[in-house]
């Protein structure tokens, strides 16, 4: 065990590795973000990222859990197994408006900063790239095939326009839909035909007419996909694609239920036919661990950032990170690396290339590496850790 002196001894060490290597991850951050790709199609990130870590004396395994862009890099095979998340899926047209270039290159900072604790106290580090957090649920899917469970804690910095310590993600589940219906000329023949748009123009407002009595935490959005080919003849498909989120787990299962019979109601009134599959990965609730939480908060002070703790109830969204939560002791601080620009704009895509994006990302790499020393070095920590993710 080391005493508190050398502790704070090794946090200074991170602090000067990751600025030593502030030049190569600026780099890495902007060659991601000029180069955005969507989920599952990560090839250029994953390549950027896992070459980086080999070099740095990680050993890599590409191509895990039956997904090309998926990775795993370790530095030491002791525990605790501390494990920095990495994300790097783009958003259609607008890019990285999430800022993943940002979470992906502080995580493997974080990694390669605390490597000389690793060296010193034993235990290992292990950054894990989990391919398509946006949409698809990359890491839920992961979890599902057995990913996570051989770690003690997860931890992954995700930008904003706040500092943030805690927040809380909605559960959430997408469904796509079709309906259909009997093409006919819209002038001549209507009776004749079956239309495929009215029955999901009806689902739309049956879901309007749910959300009076559903809780005001719970969110339920979709678009159309598809409405008709021509003006002229009734259209015999119709699809879309909606997400159904909630603040309890239980609670996304009955709301499921309800939303559902919104598409029933619009197949009964239009005679069309239904066809609809829920996702396969579903996000969860966000679990965060209070100890580990409070140990990444004062680290954050000790870089001058003050962030804030939200309160239970108060949900950003939805995130993958949440599954990660139910399987070991998780924590997903945010960063603020644009005043004012909301995540998934065009705003905050420039802000996740600006020079606060970088600072903001240097900062989060710092702190959690920060934060895995403290786990390395003082064992009844991870105690305190893991007996709070049990409660």
């Amino acid at each position: 065990m080391v005493d508190v002196f050398d502790i704070q001894d090794a946090k200074t060490q991170v602090t000067v590795e990751i600025d030593k290597r502030a030049p190569e991850l600026r780099d890495i951050a902007l060659r991601i973000h000029a180069n955005p790709e969507l989920a599952f199609k990560e090839f250029k990130a994953a390549a950027w990222l896992t070459e980086y870590l080999g070099q740095n004396g990680f050993t890599v395994q590409h191509d895990i859990y039956d997904m090309p862009t998926a990775f795993e890099a370790r530095y030491g095979n002791g525990r605790p197994a501390i494990a920095f998340l990495a994300e790097y899926d783009a958003l259609p047209d607008i890019g990285h408006a999430c800022g993943h270039n940002l979470i992906a290159t502080a995580s493997i900072g974080a990694a390669i900063g605390a490597k000389k604790a690793v060296d010193n106290t034993g235990g290992s580090i292990i950054v894990i790239g989990t391919p398509a957090e946006e949409v698809y649920g990359g890491k839920a899917l992961m979890a599902n095939r057995g990913a996570f469970k051989d770690l003690d804690t997860a931890m992954l910095v995700h930008p904003d326009n706040a500092d943030i310590v805690t927040a809380y993600a909605l559960a959430c589940q997408g469904i796509d839909i079709e309906f259909i219906g009997k093409p006919a000329h819209a002038a001549a023949r209507p009776e004749s035909g079956i239309n495929a748009l009215e029955a999901m123009l009806i689902s739309f407002n049956a879901i309007n007419s749910l959300r009076q009595h559903m809780r005001s935490s719970a969110r339920i959005h979709g678009i159309i996909t598809d409405g008709g080919q021509a003006v002229n003849v009734v259209p015999e498909h119709s699809a879309g694609s909606f997400l159904v989120r909630a603040n309890e787990d239980t609670y996304l299962d009955e709301l499921k239920e309800k939303v559902l019979n919104c598409f029933i109601a619009g197949a009964t009134a239009t005679g069309a036919e239904l066809k609809y599959k829920w996702d396969e990965a579903r996000y969860a609730t966000m679990r965060n661990n209070i100890p580990l939480a409070g140990l990444f908060q004062h680290n954050m002070q000790e870089l001058g950032r003050n962030p804030l703790l939200i309160e239970e109830g108060h949900a950003f969204g939805s995130t993958d990170m949440g599954n990660v939560s139910h399987i070991i002791p998780t924590i997903q601080p945010f960063i603020a690396v644009g005043k004012g620009a909301a995540i998934h704009t065009r705003e905050f895509a420039a802000a996740a290339a600006s020079e606060d994006g970088i600072k903001g990302m240097l900062d989060a790499a710092k702190a959690m590496a920060m934060t895995a020393v403290d786990l390395l070095a003082d064992r009844t920590i991870i105690d305190k850790v893991k007996a709070d993710f049990k409660k």
